[in-house]
């Protein structure tokens, strides 16, 4: 079964957003005001965060797409009173998905997610007229009051794996099932596949030496690996 999982080369990341905008746009994120993100309430699933090295005049920043992280031992799911935030079963990849339908927006899991990338919904989820054509029929709209995050865009691997039984198949490890914000990577700096797959870049890239995953020491054990600046 797959276990999936996502490689990011921080050398080849221009911060250029084009990740963040078509997770936004494939999943129906909502706009937030700048009111709004003045308190802290600002939904985005991906967020970039920048590393300043060096000093001036030898300044270098660093761009760190940070999203879930997609834990093999993910607290938020240990805290959820209803089973909302739950562990997906190896059919299906072994991710953290999420219930809207269960949750009751208590927030245990943004308080226990050591990586803070689990966002409330403070109102109900709006957007410009003209943007409202461009929903993504395939991915629900979330309400008021419960949690969101990224889900690897998991509507997109039953999409997959519907094609793959058609055409009398097995889901492969690479290729079938993409995220938007990998298909929309310029610098192809994002790789996803099957952390279990040995043919698959995305494991070859975890077993760089260059490879690293935010706060191991927690053992949260993350599937999502950055890799450190190269040779």
């Amino acid at each position: 079964m797959p276990r999936w999982g996502m490689a990011i080369d921080l050398d080849r990341c221009t911060g250029c957003q084009a990740c963040v905008v078509a997770c936004k746009q494939e999943n129906n994120v909502p706009f937030s005001t700048p009111a709004e993100a003045e308190y802290g309430r600002g939904i985005s699933w991906i967020k970039l965060m920048t590393v300043t090295e060096g000093e001036y005049p030898e300044v270098k920043v660093r761009y760190i797409p940070m999203f879930c992280q997609h834990c093999d031992h993910p607290p938020s799911v240990k805290v959820c009173p209803t089973g909302a935030m739950f562990k997906a079963s190896p059919e299906m990849g072994s991710t953290v998905g999420h219930v809207y339908a269960r949750c009751i927006g208590c927030r245990y899991c943004a308080n226990a997610c050591p990586y803070q990338i689990v966002y409330f919904n403070w109102n109900e989820p709006s957007w410009p007229e003209e943007l409202k054509l461009s929903f993504n029929p395939d991915k629900s709209i979330r309400y008021k009051g419960v949690v969101e995050k990224c889900e690897f865009c998991d509507h997109r691997q039953q999409m997959a794996k519907d094609r793959a039984a058609a055409e009398g198949r097995d889901l492969r490890g690479e290729g079938d099932y993409v995220p938007a914000c990998v298909q929309s990577c310029p610098t192809q700096a994002m790789v996803f596949g099957d952390l279990d797959d040995p043919s698959t870049r995305v494991y070859k890239l975890a077993k760089s030496p260059r490879a690293y995953r935010m706060q191991e020491d927690l053992g949260t054990e993350p599937k999502v690996y950055y890799l450190k600046q190269g040779e």
